[in-house]
């Protein structure tokens, strides 16, 4: 059962406390809805052998890693959402990184942008995404843009396992690639 899907990567994306608690930074209002999912997606994966992917923003304290337009949230006082090393950058209680499983950071939207992932994927012969976390208008769908770029051979996103700010947001986010439900 595991040949079946030795070329396939599920990842996670930016399933961290400031995104997802209700006291998060930058907290997305879908986001706590759908860790039983992310949880349940994630255990499903491991049972059949598929590479977990950790995609986490971490920026530098100072945000001088942040996209320009987020600059603002950053100071020398209080540093600012998913700094490293803070409770805000962490995974959300429920997920955990296992051995096997590999952490990607990122500081932009994309999980490719600006990272190694490619790289990392290719020399693990994954030619197949499963896509969950948040948000789906920005980081769920400048990943899976990317990886269609990339030539990936199939990109699923599991629409119950991905949030937006509102239902709305995220059913018009829906992009026309495989979409299932957990």
């Amino acid at each position: 059962m595991a040949d079946k899907w030795k070329h396939t990567a599920l990842l996670v994306i930016d399933m961290q406390n400031d995104f997802v608690l209700e006291d998060g930074l930058m907290r997305v209002n879908g986001g706590k809805a759908i860790v039983p999912n992310v949880i349940r997606t994630v255990e499903i994966a491991r049972q059949r052998g598929i590479l977990v992917v950790w995609v986490v923003r971490e920026h530098d304290y100072l945000g001088r890693d942040v996209e320009l337009f987020r600059r603002h949230l950053y100071s020398r006082d209080k540093g600012g959402p998913t700094t490293k090393g803070s409770f805000g950058a962490e995974l959300v209680d429920g997920l955990v990184i296992k051995e096997g499983d590999y952490k990607l950071v990122k500081t932009r939207f994309s999980a490719f942008f600006a990272t190694h992932l490619h790289c990392f994927l290719q020399s693990n012969g994954v030619t197949n995404l499963v896509v969950v976390g948040v948000q789906t208008p920005n980081c769920i769908r400048q990943t899976v843009f990317d990886a269609v770029a990339h030539n990936y051979q199939s990109v699923t996103v599991i629409v119950d396992a991905t949030a937006a700010a509102t239902p709305d947001v995220h059913d018009g986010a829906r992009m026309p690639f495989s979409l299932f439900s957990t």
